[in-house]
Order: C-alpha cells, then structure tokens, then sequence
C-alpha cells in the first residue's frame, strides 16, 4: 500500500529543510495548465526512463501528485516502489486538494526558475533597455553588441538581427573574446524575459567593465515592437584563445562565488557525498554539451549552466540535495554555483573541475525487451487485419504524419484502448525506451504479443510507405502531452505573446511567504 499524505502536510514538508521530490506525474500538457510551486514534472509516460537522473538516491522523500481525479499517482508511486524507492507517498487528493486547503497553484513550466528570473530583477535593479531604444541606437549606427543567451538551437529559429549566440553559462567565461572594448555596451536577450534578465546580471555581477542591459521581453518584445527577427542565424561564440587572462577570471569567479557563499569542496568530500545512500547529491557538468561529449567525469550529468538555470527543475529534482558542479577552467561553475545558492540550493564547485578522479555510478534500469518488426512485416499485419497500430509520439507529430489506420495514444491512455487490441500490438516510437515501458504496462493488462516498429516511423517514411496527416486528430483535449498555453507565442501570434509575458511577470505575486522565503537573493 502506498501511504497518503495531505495538503497541509506536504506544505509542511516542502519547507522543513529535509530532502524532497514533488513529482507531479501527468503529461506536459497537464501539468503546465496547473501544478504545484515546486513540483517537478515526471510524465508518467517516461517514469522508469527518467526517474534515475531527477532522484539518484532510493531512500529520498518522495511525494507523487496527480489532480486527484486520474488515478495515475497511484500508478506511478508503485512503478516507483517496485524501482526500489523505499519512501514515497501520494498526495491526497491531489492538485484540486491542495487548491481546496488554500494554497496556490501555478501555469506554465519552470516555474521556480522564471519567478527567480523576476526576483532577481526586482533585487538588482537589472537595467534595461526597449526594443525600440536598441533599434534606435543600431539606425543611428551606435556601437552596441547583443548575445543571446540562448542555446544554438533556440537561436536559429528567431534572434534579434545581428545578435551573436553566448549562452547565459558561458558569458563569463567567453565574453571578452566576443567584446574587446570596455566602452562597448552589452544587450542580452532570450526569447522572453528570464535568461535576458539572468545573463544581463550575470556580466554585471561578474563586473565587467562594460554596461550591461537585458533586452526589454527579449525577442517577444522585439516583435511586439513591430521589428523584424532573423531566423537561421548561425553566428556563434568564440572559443577561448590563448591570449585570455585566465588567472584573473578564476579571481573573479572566485569572488562571486564566496560573495554568495558557494564554496568549493575537493576529491574526497565530494567522493563521501557520492557514496553516501541515505542523501541525494548531483554531479553535474555544467560546461557546454560539445565539452560534455569530449569527455567528462565518469557519472556525471550534462547540464549546461545557463539552461540548468533556466529549467532547474529538468535536472534536479530533489529539494535541499547537494550539487556538485563541474568544469574545466574554474570560471563556469562558480558562477553558476552562485545563482543556484541565490535560488535556495546547496551547491558547491568541485575544486579540481574535470581534472578530478572523482567519479559515480549512476543506477541503470533494465527495460523488458519488445520484439522488433521491420516496416515490410508491418505492412502485412496491418494488411491481414490481425495487429493493432498504437502511435506514441507526440500528439503534434502524429498530427503532422502517421501510418494509415494508427492509434495516437499516451502511457496512463493505454488501458481506455481495452476492446480496440486485437491479438498483436504495434508499438510506434521516437524513444525505444518510452516503447518498452508501454509495453510492459500493456502485458501487464492482458496483451501478450507486443512489438515494436524497428527504426520507428523515420524507418516507415524512409521505406517509401504511406502516411497520412490529421489537423485535428488526436482532438485537443485528448492531447494531454501538448502545452497549448504557450505554443504559439512565436508563430506571430501578439496576443499569445502578451499573455505569456504577462505570466512570468504576475509569477512573484502569487507566492505564498514560505515560498518566497525559499529563495536568498543577495
């Protein structure tokens, strides 16, 4: 039996200074719609997948929320369970209870991290500048340098025109191969307001000389403003050449991060961290994911700085746990390390960077095997009527292209699809890993031929077969893994826009006291 806890309790919890994981277990889509402050999305549709990343110690606290009506939480406390989580509870009731007891409820994603990215506007006074006053400086030919703090990918879809891509993580460590000229002005910018914000009082914090601004709602703002963005930018940064004055950048972020109280621990503090199975800690590497692939600590997680501040929560799961980070070069880590104090969390530097012996194991879940079957079988089954096509990708990728006579479905779904199985069952996925736990949940009601379209539906396209598309197959409200709040705030949609950016801005007036209290800006 897994136990049960109420609202009143689990506030009480989140704020007593012991380790904790709120997973909130519905779909993207649910849980952007509302959720609790500090839940951290754990879809049950990858539960066992991802589970040993956001919580590597067994003995956490764990507390497991659904809206109290689908029944999921129960579900996915025991796959928990049976993963050997030894203490995990549902909260009772669920989101409408928590609602019921008084306390708010959040929309949107990366909540603690967005309203961080307020807080620290609110406590800096980061300075600022309009869409407009940025255009009427580069029409006037004014030097000025705009970065991106965003990763390469998000910056090719839309930038501001001529702007360079430096995400936040790597500013202090980069910035002055990209800026030689002290009396040069800075503009940061994102795709909203939070990285704007952060990587603006990241340069500033860092103390360069230069002045620095964030960009006035980022390329939201730029829009909204009626100037035109440059899509497909490639333009990067540097890499870090020999000239760079490293020793003075390391005294720097040396003085950041003992200015925040982020101190740094060497092989063996770390190492007994590491091994200790009643406390979670994280090791992450916090360098970019090109560095990461070259090569790392064994055990170490890839979070790349400025996105680990962006969206804590897709890396660190647990409350009041420790976080180790990692670098190369003695600059990236402690400033991160610096705002993830800021934000409430026990992180520190690993002194020796990658040049440690320090390494960890993470725990490894063995998935059950599904029987592959190639896109030419497929076809025969489909054709004899004897297998049934259940599509798990996104909802908006099975909309765009699927295989004729598919089902579009989601994990917790699966069981409402009872008399439409018939005697074989045909997996279709991007993620084998999200194909095998379906899988064994849908032997575990009965089916007992189960398979999987090898090489997934790139192998079925790639073959030459048919696919179909459908504008509103599956129906919205069945599309419980799609976000529609804020899907088309880049599609030139103003109004989506405003909403969105009105959103983070209301964030810090719906904490509650404990939650604000969590966070210790300055």
């Amino acid at each position: 039996m897994i136990r049960t806890v109420p609202a009143a309790t689990l506030h009480d919890w989140l704020h007593d200074g012991h380790e904790i994981a709120l997973l909130d277990v519905r779909e993207a889509g649910q849980f952007g719609e509302s959720h609790l402050f500090f839940a951290v999305p754990l879809p049950y549709s990858r539960l066992e997948l991802d589970a040993p990343r956001l919580m590597p110690c067994l003995a956490a606290r764990i507390v497991v929320c659904d809206d109290g009506a689908l029944g999921v939480a129960q579900d996915a406390a025991s796959r928990l369970a049976d993963l050997g989580y030894s203490n995990v509870s549902v909260l009772e009731g669920g989101t409408r209870a928590w609602s019921a007891a008084g306390f708010r409820l959040f929309a949107g994603v990366n909540v603690p991290s967005k309203t961080f990215g307020e807080l620290v506007e609110m406590r800096y006074h980061t300075p600022r500048i309009t869409p407009q006053r940025l255009a009427a400086m580069r029409e006037a030919g004014e030097r000025v340098v705009v970065l991106d703090g965003r990763p390469l990918t998000e910056y090719r879809k839309m930038t501001i025109p001529g702007s360079r891509c430096c995400p936040n993580g790597e500013l202090a460590w980069r910035v002055g191969e990209i800026v030689r000229d002290p009396a040069v002005p800075i503009v940061v910018n994102c795709a909203g307001r939070t990285r704007s914000i952060v990587g603006a009082q990241t340069l500033i914090n860092f103390g360069i000389a230069n002045k620095v601004y964030a960009l006035e709602n980022g390329t939201q703002g730029w829009y909204l403003a009626d100037l035109e963005l440059e899509h497909g930018a490639q333009r990067q940064y540097p890499e870090v050449g020999p000239a760079t004055d490293a020793r003075a950048l390391q005294a720097r972020a040396d003085a950041l991060a003992q200015r925040h109280r982020a101190r740094y621990v060497d092989d063996e503090e770390a190492g007994r961290w590491l091994a200790d199975a009643s406390r979670t800690t994280y090791l992450l590497d916090v360098r970019t994911p090109e560095e990461f692939a070259r090569g790392s600590l064994a055990g170490a997680v890839s979070a790349p700085g400025g996105q680990l501040l962006q969206a804590t929560d897709q890396w660190v799961a647990v409350r009041h746990a420790r976080i180790v980070l990692v670098d190369s070069e003695g600059v990236r880590a402690p400033v991160i390390a610096s705002w993830l104090v800021q934000m409430g969390h026990d992180a520190v530097v690993l002194r020796a960077g990658t040049s440690s012996h320090l390494s960890t194991h993470p725990r490894r879940i063995e998935l059950p095997r599904v029987r592959p079957i190639e896109p030419a079988a497929l076809e025969q089954e489909i054709a004899s009527g004897r297998a049934t096509l259940i599509d798990l990708r996104p909802s908006m990728a099975y909309r765009k292209a699927h295989i004729p006579g598919s089902i579009w479905s989601i994990r917790p779904r699966l069981g409402e699809l009872g008399p439409r199985l018939r005697a074989t069952v045909v997996l279709v996925s991007d993620d084998p890993g999200m194909a095998s736990i379906a899988a064994a949940d849908l032997a575990r009601s009965g089916s007992h031929d189960v398979a999987m379209l090898e090489g997934g539906f790139d192998a079925w396209r790639a073959s030459g077969r048919s696919v179909e598309a459908s504008t509103d197959e599956p129906p919205d409200a069945a599309c419980i893994d799609y976000l529609f709040f804020v899907h088309d705030r880049h599609d030139g949609n103003k109004a989506a826009a405003r909403r969105y950016l009105a959103w983070e801005q209301q964030l810090v007036s719906q904490l509650d006291e404990r939650e604000r209290a969590s966070f210790r800006l300055g």
